[in-house]
């Protein structure tokens, strides 16, 4: 088999020469490196290509050509090639709009380069990412697990979907299809037990648990009795980002996470608001990351684990896990973020995970193709969702409560929905029930102002409603609000009426729950901000609270 093209295209011969130069330098070994001068020629390749089924991975387009823009082009070409990534190459001038912000906020294209390049710095960092997210899209990658199961299950659903958000290559495969049978002969099981997952080098998992799972990625799932001077409760932004600095800073660390790493952030397709990443990372990449490098600097991380309570007597915390150990770490932070809110629909909650998804599922994303899709919400999370949705689905229809997205969503996704053909906004509308028997086949929806109710057909319907703090295994430890969520340093101290008084003369630090010694970041905290770079900076803010407490400890003189 041929190998994949790197197609590039720019109407400037020196430009052009340049581009292949570099290049071919650093992928000429593994890719083809093909060239055209005009727009024209260049569609007429694709279209070739595209009907002899050429792989293509990459094209670079110059935006300043005579017959077409480069925008414009990487739009005809993306119709031809949907899977190749698309990079705009544009002049740097700090005077005229720059033509990449707009296409990148319509998804016309996936990125810049601007000229001229530097390739160690620009270049190759760019084309690297973009040739591996390629690949990892590609059906006939590497695939560590193959997952056998019924159709539509769903145990096999959050099976698939901790394998994404882990960044697990894997292959899922219907027990009844020639694939499955053939899968489940070589094993020598007959499918009356599943899902049955395969590892690579030919383990067998048969219903496994989320801890067989990790395990056999090679995740911890096991608390040991060393004596940690801080367990960081919840694996979302503001607990990775405070196991980084926490165990950077040669405190003894371990991050407890009931599931796996990444919380709501890690269903996130893509987050193009977190400051560096001009591309947009996505939400599990982002956690992989954050999670190894915390791992790197020395962090015990430990996966499907619930924290089921803490007590405190004095400056003694002991953490209380579900399989009935306990560690008694000096400080304690809890980050456990918040959670889906839920329909309460009861034939709805009947298919979660054979229809009904809660998040972005991104495992489930490629098995849209051709299908009607719809999401319930107006927020950020759903308007990613219906964006990263639409490039697999005929249609994604999305079902909102109020009158208007701009209450809640940012502007740059409500100008990438209007722009995408195949999104379309219900407005002023409810969800009241669904359809279907073992897997969802339509939804009933009411319009508020005539009470008419609809029949939508549709086979997948995500929900994004917003989310809310689970913390009432919290209830004797720390102050929370009505809500739920936990109050921490003025709000800690004014908590007058509460069962939990401020026990130390000194206020708690901005952090800091009524109970001295446990704090508090992120989204479960009353007042924060619910940004991933805000989780990230509170994560990192509650280490230097850290600090600060430690030395009240070994010299306490305002005690």
């Amino acid at each position: 088999m041929n190998n994949p093209i790197i197609f590039l295209i720019a109407h400037e011969r020196s430009v052009l020469e340049a581009l292949h130069r570099d290049i071919h330098k650093r992928f000429g070994n593994d890719y083809r490196i093909l060239c055209e001068s005009e727009p024209n020629s260049a569609l007429a390749k694709l279209n070739m290509w595209a009907t002899e089924r050429e792989l293509l991975a990459l094209i670079i387009a110059d935006q300043r050509m005579p017959e077409m823009s480069g925008v414009d082009f990487l739009v005809e070409a993306h119709k031809l090639h949907p899977a190749a990534k698309r990079i705009l190459l544009v002049e740097r001038d700090y005077t005229r709009a720059n033509p990449s912000v707009p296409a990148m906020m319509l998804g016309q294209i996936d990125y810049h380069l601007v000229k001229p390049w530097f390739p160690e710095y620009g270049l190759y960092p760019a084309v690297s990412e973009f040739l591996a997210a390629w690949e990892s899209s590609r059906d006939d990658g590497f695939c560590m697990f193959k997952i056998v199961g019924p159709k539509q299950n769903a145990r096999a659903h959050e099976i698939r979907d901790l394998l994404t958000r882990f960044y697990t290559p894997y292959k899922y495969y219907s027990k009844d299809s020639e694939e499955g049978r053939s899968l489940l002969n070589e094993t020598g099981l007959d499918g009356s037990r599943s899902p049955i997952v395969i590892r690579h080098d030919g383990r067998i998992l048969v219903e496994p648990t989320n801890s067989d799972i990790i395990e056999a990625i090679g995740g911890g799932t096991q608390l040991n009795e060393k004596v940690y001077d801080v367990a960081i409760i919840g694996a979302g932004p503001a607990g990775l980002a405070a196991a980084v600095y926490a165990a950077s800073e040669g405190f003894e660390t371990v991050v407890i996470e009931k599931q796996i790493s990444g919380g709501q952030a890690g269903t996130s397709s893509r987050i193009r608001n977190f400051p560096g990443f001009t591309c947009a990372i996505g939400g599990n990449d982002f956690a992989n990351r954050t999670c190894e490098q915390a791992w790197l600097f020395g962090a015990n991380m430990v996966f499907a684990q619930e924290v089921t309570g803490i007590t405190s007597d004095g400056h003694i915390h002991t953490v209380h896990v579900a399989d009935g150990r306990e560690i008694t770490p000096k400080t304690v932070v809890i980050t456990t973020g918040v959670t889906w809110r839920r329909l309460g629909i009861p034939r709805l909650e009947s298919l979660i995970g054979t229809g009904v998804f809660y998040g972005a599922a991104g495992s489930e994303a490629k098995a849209m193709q051709g299908q009607s899709v719809c999401i319930v919400g107006a927020g950020n999370s759903a308007g990613q969702a219906a964006s990263h949705l639409a490039k697999y689905a005929s249609s994604v229809t999305m079902l909102v409560r109020g009158d208007s997205l701009a209450k809640s969503m940012s502007e740059y996704l409500i100008t990438e929905i209007r722009e995408t053909p195949n999104i379309h906004v219900r407005l002023g509308v409810e969800l009241v029930d669904g359809e279907g028997e073992g897997k969802l086949e339509a939804v009933l929806i009411k319009d508020r102002t005539t009470k008419k109710i609809e029949r939508i057909p549709t086979t997948t319907l995500f929900v994004l409603i917003g989310a809310e703090p689970k913390t009432d295994w919290l209830v004797n430890v720390v102050a929370r609000n009505r809500q739920g969520y936990i109050l921490t340093g003025q709000d800690a101290l004014e908590n007058k009426g509460g069962r939990h008084k401020w026990p130390l003369k000194r206020p708690p630090l901005s952090l800091e729950t009524s109970t001295p010694g446990i704090f508090a970041a992120g989204d479960v905290r009353f007042r924060s901000v619910k940004r991933v770079a805000s989780a990230v900076g509170e994560g990192s803010i509650v280490v230097q609270h850290l600090h600060q407490y430690f030395a009240e400890l070994n010299h306490p003189v305002i005690v």
